[in-house]
């Protein structure tokens, strides 16, 4: 059994959020420079991976991200495509809703941006925003927040019956790693753009995102859509977990090149007589 399979979420109403340890680092405990090596050999995979995926053509993968502020959401990205070919990979990333997303359903601007065939599409944030910020601050009662929790899980089975592979990972992360983070952020001039002093406001809200995020995950962990909570204390451990699970995952596809449509040896040997 792959080492990653323990942080997913099986479907079912057992699952609470805090039996996954932030700090936790699986085996790979005090091996960080060996992690390190692993996480350069995964990515040269995914790489080879990825390019298959959109030279076949076949298959469409979705990727969610989603996690507290300073959860890492930006850096797993970065790194867990590092070296990837842009060419077939779009990162798509939710922020307030605009006046026109707003005059449609809250899911018509995440419909528009799912994976064609042969692409992996990124979301940083996703349609869970819907049932997480707006539910924490009560902009909507829960009788609203259970039938999107219910849309959601459709949704999300509409996209796998019509041939998408989804895998939604939660960055979680500690408060007081959140607090190390943030301080660094002020710190560092060159981090200083990424400080938001509204972050301080929901970081007292805390407990009621753990609880909106563990209800999340438990009503929309399916076989369909399932679920990782990834412990993000250690950026390098967040990294290779997720990349391991997208490797495990495109490898399971058994893909091959597209042969080509006809004979090529005539063109080659056009180009070696050419003078």
């Amino acid at each position: 059994m792959a080492p990653f399979s323990s942080y997913r979420v099986k479907p079912g109403k057992d699952f609470r959020i805090d039996d996954i340890d932030p700090d936790n680092s699986g085996d790979w405990k005090g091996r960080k420079e060996e992690a390190k090596v692993r996480q350069i050999e995964l990515t040269e995979k995914l790489d080879a991976l990825q390019e298959q995926l959109y030279a076949e053509g076949k298959h469409k993968v979705l990727v969610v991200i989603q996690g507290m502020d300073a959860s890492g959401k930006d850096g797993t990205i970065r790194k867990v495509f590092e070296g990837i070919n842009p060419q077939g990979v779009r990162v798509a990333s939710f922020k307030s809703p605009s006046p026109l997303e707003l005059s449609h359903d809250y899911l018509w601007r995440v419909h528009q941006v799912v994976p064609a065939k042969g692409q992996i599409v990124i979301f940083n944030r996703s349609h869970y925003e819907d049932v997480l910020i707006v539910r924490v601050h009560k902009w909507i009662d829960e009788k609203e927040v259970q039938r999107r929790l219910r849309q959601i899980r459709d949704f999300e089975q509409l996209l796998a019956d019509e041939g998408t592979t989804i895998l939604k990972f939660h960055l979680r992360i500690s408060k007081e790693e959140q607090k190390k983070r943030f301080i660094e952020r002020i710190e560092t001039p060159e981090k200083n753009w990424k400080f938001n002093p509204g972050d301080l406001g929901e970081r007292t809200l805390w407990k009621d995102y753990m609880n909106a995020y563990e209800d999340a995950i438990r009503e929309t962990s399916t076989e369909a859509a399932p679920w990782y909570v990834v412990p993000a204390d250690h950026e390098w451990y967040r990294d290779l977990l997720i990349t391991s699970v997208l490797v495990d995952t495109l490898e399971n596809f058994k893909m091959t090149y597209p042969k080509p449509s006809e004979d090529l040896t005539p063109y080659k040997k056009q180009l070696e007589e050419e003078k």
